[in-house]
């Protein structure tokens, strides 16, 4: 197994946009002409996502053209207007004679509360986030959808730390596996190879850390208006051929990533979602393509929190632990 980079799958190209100043973005994933099969698994309790019944196994559509990842909760799903115009004036879409639909599937996280809460991701956004995938402008950190997110949330946003979004990908043979995710949990951060915590919820000296679960653990009375500033959104990526029920399974077994990664998870504060898609031809296992996109979504979790960059007024992990760079 030897690592890659994201941006060495045929079909696909990512780019990003973003404004840091009112702390939002977005993070564009495109197909090509033919467009890609895909699944989608949601775990979290609080989903923002826009044209999620495409990938259901049932519905007809076999291939989507683009996802879009933002920021601004479900004001930011106004921004894939902007991929489909990009698209559609390439040609690119399902044709319905008159012209061509794209079909772009897209997941928001929250992050109003971290500068400006009235700029969102728009289509304007989404547009010029197209063109940087055409000149392949992704980067992982406080860019594209990561540009405002943040983890650690239990006790409000005083109490929390800058993430951002990352990448990883690996090949072994001709098998290529990667994921690209953008980090805002509520929860806590943990390098899944040796369970050191690397980034969540701080202690009041916001130098050193409290656990978030042990925190939670300490009242279990009921809360009914929980903090909402949540969500990690990401994408499976594979060079292997899988129809749309096979993705949905995949992206299911890269929530286990999810779970190696963050604590606690799938809350219903947070809204995480999983995309799979299927890049090429290459005849490979489900389970063994499902097994290794949780390894690399915990990685890609990883890099995007040892990426970010302070902002904001809250700090990152490279301030707290320097040795995580």
């Amino acid at each position: 197994m030897r690592e890659i980079s994201i941006t060495e799958f045929d079909h696909l190209k990512i780019g990003n946009a973003e404004n840091a100043a009112a702390g939002t973005g977005c993070t564009v994933l495109l197909f090509g002409e033919d467009g890609a099969p895909a699944g989608l698994d949601v775990r979290g309790g609080g989903p923002a996502s826009r044209e999620s019944e495409l990938l259901k196994p049932l519905a007809a559509a076999q291939a989507i053209h683009a996802i879009l990842l933002s920021g601004g909760s479900a004001f930011g799903l106004d921004a894939a207007g902007g991929v489909m115009r990009y698209l559609e004036e390439r040609n690119i879409g399902f044709d319905v004679g008159v012209t061509k639909v794209p079909l772009v599937c897209q997941s928001c996280l929250f992050d109003l509360t971290v500068a400006d809460p009235h700029t969102r991701p728009d289509q304007a956004m989404a547009y010029a986030a197209c063109e940087g995938a055409q000149a392949g402008n992704y980067r992982d950190g406080n860019f594209g959808a990561g540009t405002g997110a943040t983890v650690g949330k239990l006790l409000g946003m005083e109490r929390c730390m800058k993430s951002g979004i990352g990448s990883y990908a690996v090949q072994i043979g001709e098998l290529k596996v990667g994921a690209v995710v953008a980090v805002n949990a509520l929860g806590d951060i943990y390098d899944w190879k040796n369970g050191k915590k690397i980034a969540g919820l701080l202690a009041e000296d916001h130098k050193t850390f409290l656990s978030t679960e042990e925190t939670a653990f300490a009242g279990y009375e009921v809360v009914e208006n929980k903090f909402v500033g949540n969500t990690t959104i990401g994408v499976i990526l594979t060079n292997a051929k899988f129809p749309k029920s096979s993705l949905c399974k995949i992206a299911g077994m890269a929530h286990d990533g999810y779970a190696r990664a963050i604590r606690p998870v799938h809350t219903t504060s947070d809204g995480d979602s999983i995309y799979a898609v299927s890049l090429g031809e290459l005849e490979a296992d489900q389970d063994v393509v499902g097994a290794l996109s949780a390894q690399v979504m915990a990685e890609a979790i990883l890099r995007g929190v040892q990426a970010a960059q302070s902002a904001y007024g809250y700090p990152a992990t490279r301030d707290i632990l320097p040795s995580e760079r």
